[in-house]
């Protein structure tokens, strides 16, 4: 077997691996954690980590019981998956005030004017820390280390939303403007999934965990070939996100 073709051979045996443990219910991070570990070692998982992943739906303390008879019930009355109140301020989006340069490329360019197409006035790293002043049709006016421009919201990490791993990524597959529609779609998904509120007020739903940036494209090209979520799902850094609404 050629190199070529054995490492066409891995992919395409990954990529079966990955389905069949979402098919199958478990957290396709699972996958993640076993190829940390060499062909030679052997990892066992524990009980709680079991239950954590997907593996079993058992409480680990909780006792085994005689299986009863199936019993006709009424229509489920159960609540819904969580119970937003726009009182509680749960969907109050607050004002961005500071945050960090994050970018795929590493780096973002500092423009005049907030349009793509304006002038470059600085080009700011991964990491800068910028002091927003003002939030102008999705850019932010931002003061970078004295030098002022405009970075569009998705390049920056803000720091009055409640950000998540740097360098993590999420797989997004769906955006709502209404949260009843968002958790409709949530509770039909045999996929583990996230709902967040997003800085233009909408709700974004993306698969329940983060991945490093190859897992995260990985795992949605397999989503996508066996029709699991839409076709123009894609992978983000989820600036936007203001804070997770459902559902842990």
């Amino acid at each position: 077997m050629s190199v070529d073709d054995a490492v066409s051979h891995i992919q395409r045996l990954t990529a079966d691996i990955m389905a069949y443990i979402s098919e199958m219910g478990a957290d396709p991070a699972l996958l993640q954690l076993a190829l940390q570990y060499d062909s030679g070692d052997m990892r066992y998982l524990s009980l709680s980590e079991m239950a954590q992943f997907g593996v079993t739906t058992d409480s680990p303390s909780a006792p085994r019981v005689a299986e009863k008879p199936v019993v006709p019930q009424e229509p489920s009355t159960t609540p819904p998956l969580s119970n937003p109140v726009e009182a509680s301020g749960r969907f109050t989006i607050p004002q961005a005030r500071s945050g960090l340069v994050r970018h795929p490329k590493g780096q973002a360019a500092l423009k005049s004017r907030p349009d793509n197409k304006s002038g470059t006035v600085a080009t700011a790293k991964n990491g800068a820390p910028v002091h927003i002043l003002a939030s102008v049709d999705r850019w932010f006016e931002v003061n970078l280390g004295g030098t002022k421009g405009f970075l569009h919201e998705t390049q920056v990490s803000v720091q009055e939303y409640d950000r998540g791993a740097f360098e993590e990524r999420h797989v997004q597959i769906r955006s709502f403007d209404k949260y009843e529609d968002a958790e409709a779609y949530m509770r039909a998904s045999p996929l583990p999934l996230a709902a967040y509120l997003v800085s233009n007020g909408w709700f974004a739903i993306t698969l329940r965990e983060t991945y490093s940036v190859k897992t995260a494209a990985e795992m949605m090209k397999v989503l996508k070939a066996r029709g699991a979520v839409p076709e123009d799902a894609f992978v983000t850094y989820g600036n936007t996100y203001v804070r997770k609404v459902c559902c842990d």
